[in-house]
This record gives C-alpha cells, sequence and structure tokens, in this order.
C-alpha cells in the first residue's frame, strides 16, 4: 500500500494529476470506501487492503468531466470495466492515469462472520504484501482464525485472471485466486426443473428492498436518466408489491447490460439481502457464449459485442435450442 500511496503523492506534487481515485478507511476494518484524494496530505486516509473490493471504473465517467487526470487504481478486473466504459465512450482514456494495483483475491465479511466469527475489532493477513494463507481476527471473544481462501468474495474463486487489460503502471503482484469454474453456478440451476427454477429465483428476489445499490454500483448502468426512476410506471417504489414486481426489476435490468457486463460481480457484492444477483448476468454470457462464439466484454476497446454486430453464422431468433 505505502508504494501506491508514494506514486500517488509524487503525481500529486508535479501535478500530473490533480486528484486520486481509491479507498479510504472506513470507521470498521472491513469497510473500506471509494474516494478522492485531492492533496498530499489527504492521502493519510489512503487504504488498499483485501477489503477494497469496490470496482472504481464507474467512478471515473464523473471524474472524466472534472479538470485534470484523476490518478485511479484499478484491479485487474476492474480494468476490463474500464475498457467496456471507454467502449462505450462513457469514459475519457486521456482523462485518467491508470494505476493498476496488484490483488490476491478480495475479501467478504460475511463470509468470515459466517464461520462463526463475531465481534470483530481487527483484522490482520489482509493487506497485498502480507504472505499468508491465514486470517488473524482480533474479536471481542479473542482470537480467532479462518483462511483467506474461504473468505474471498465469490467473483474471486471464479477469476479471469491476474492481467492488468489497460493501465499506465503497476504497482504490487497478483495472485492467481481461481479455483472454481465460472459458469458451474448456472449449470445447476440450469438442470432444475422449470418449477424449481422459478422458486429459486422467487426465493431470492423476494428478498428485494429496491434499495438500487446494484444499480448504482454496476459499470454499465450508465445510463443518465434510468426508466426504474420513472413515476409513470410505478417502477421507483422502494419495496416489493406483488410477485411481477420484484421480478421485473433484475430480468430487465439483465437484459439491459447483456453483451455489456464484465462479470465484475459488484451487484452481488453490494446487496445488502446477499441476493447473487450475478447469476443472471452470468446466465446471459453463458448463452451469449454459445450462440455467438465466446466473448468476453472488456477484453479490449475495439471489438463489437455479439449483440451488436451481425454475421450470418449469428443464431435466429426464431430458433429454438435444446438450453437451460
Amino acid at each position: 500500500m505505502q508504494e501506491i500511496i508514494d506514486r500517488a503523492k509524487e503525481l500529486l506534487a508535479d501535478k500530473t494529476v490533480a486528484r486520486v481515485l481509491g479507498w479510504k478507511a472506513g470507521d470498521l476494518p472491513y469497510n473500506p470506501e471509494p474516494a478522492y484524494f485531492e492533496t498530499v496530505e489527504s492521502l493519510k486516509d489512503f487504504v488498499y487492503n483485501g477489503f477494497c473490493g469496490a470496482n472504481l471504473s464507474k467512478y471515473m465517467i464523473e471524474a472524466s468531466k472534472l479538470e485534470g487526470k484523476t490518478m485511479v487504481c484499478l484491479k485487474p478486473c476492474d480494468t476490463y470495466s474500464f475498457n467496456q466504459l471507454i467502449k462505450e465512450h462513457r469514459v475519457n482514456r486521456e482523462k485518467a492515469y491508470i494505476v493498476g494495483v496488484g490483488c490476491k483475491g478480495k475479501l467478504d465479511i460475511e463470509k468470515i462472520k459466517n464461520q462463526n466469527i463475531k465481534g470483530i475489532e481487527a483484522i490482520s493477513g489482509a493487506e497485498l504484501t502480507d504472505e499468508v494463507e491465514v486470517l488473524k481476527i482480533q474479536t471481542i471473544y479473542g482470537e480467532k482464525t479462518c483462511t483467506y481462501q474461504s473468505a474471498m468474495l465469490e467473483r474471486c474463486h471464479v477469476c479471469k485472471g491476474k492481467e492488468h487489460k489497460i493501465y499506465d503502471e503497476i504497482i504490487g503482484e497478483s495472485k492467481e485466486t481461481k479455483d472454481a469454474e465460472r459458469f458451474a453456478e448456472v449449470e445447476k440451476i440450469e438442470a432444475m426443473s422449470p418449477e424449481e427454477k422459478f422458486a429459486f429465483f422467487q426465493g431470492e428476489l423476494s428478498k428485494c428492498i429496491r434499495c438500487n445499490a446494484c444499480r448504482n454500483v454496476c459499470p454499465a448502468c450508465s445510463c443518465r436518466k434510468c426508466v426504474f426512476d420513472s413515476t409513470k410506471f410505478d417502477s421507483a417504489q422502494k419495496a416489493n408489491v406483488d410477485s411481477f414486481e420484484e421480478k421485473m426489476f433484475h430480468i430487465i435490468r439483465a437484459f439491459h447490460v447483456a453483451g455489456r457486463c464484465t462479470d465484475c460481480g459488484e451487484c452481488s457484492r453490494v446487496c445488502p439481502q446477499g441476493i447473487p444477483l450475478h447469476l443472471f448476468n452470468r446466465k446471459f454470457i453463458k448463452d451469449i457464449d454459445e450462440l455467438y462464439g465466446e466473448y468476453q466484454a472488456g477484453e479490449d476497446t475495439e471489438s463489437r459485442g455479439p449483440l451488436t454486430n451481425f454475421t450470418f453464422e449469428d443464431a435466429e431468433p426464431s430458433i429454438v435450442t435444446e438450453r437451460g
């Protein structure tokens, strides 16, 4: 972390950048939050550790409108989102100084708590430079431990790789974390009967409180105006009214980002109800791969997405295939 701070100070001091976009410490040891730092002095609050899961790409939409360059810290998976935003003309590459930061997997505090670890006061082993496999957690009940792997976010277990797809410089090494198949969860759902699928998603989506956290954090949800903010269709309500409404929001949102979602997992990470929202998007990614050929949104800034690029080999909309 110190190397990132030192470099940020240099870039601010010589006016290469006007501000730094990173993470600042929260009120608890496991909840750092995105923040801008505009002075060398303000960097005293900068943090970067295993709990800095937030994808900062979307913040660059507004940062691109500000005077001067913004130094932005992007993890390998975040760079896919930034590339996709460049492709969609939502961010200005010339206004960003991208520091690719190393990653050894990001942590999910709920996974730690679910291991019967409560009353957390401090956590050690989460720093990028910590060469440890076990987290030490100080609680009001004494010291507890859990493996780093068991505390990682779901998306880190199916990591797309530790290569930064776009950057100006890289600080810190990354560690491979993939130990599961990307579409395994989707395939389990595909194997269900229609009744079982309906019951599964009804059970999950009925938890939704319409806080809009998933929409607000999603890099692919970058419309200036959102249909779900319109009062004409009674879609701005904050609680479910019936079984149709609770599905409408998430299914329509998944359709809106189809072919553009980079599978960054931010929707599931921020959901206060723990709904596995990434499953909708990942199902669409799997379908697109099967129908149009393998495609990874954000892999580059040039290629056209499969849903916006017609070829004679495309699957015909009228053809019903044997798929889940």
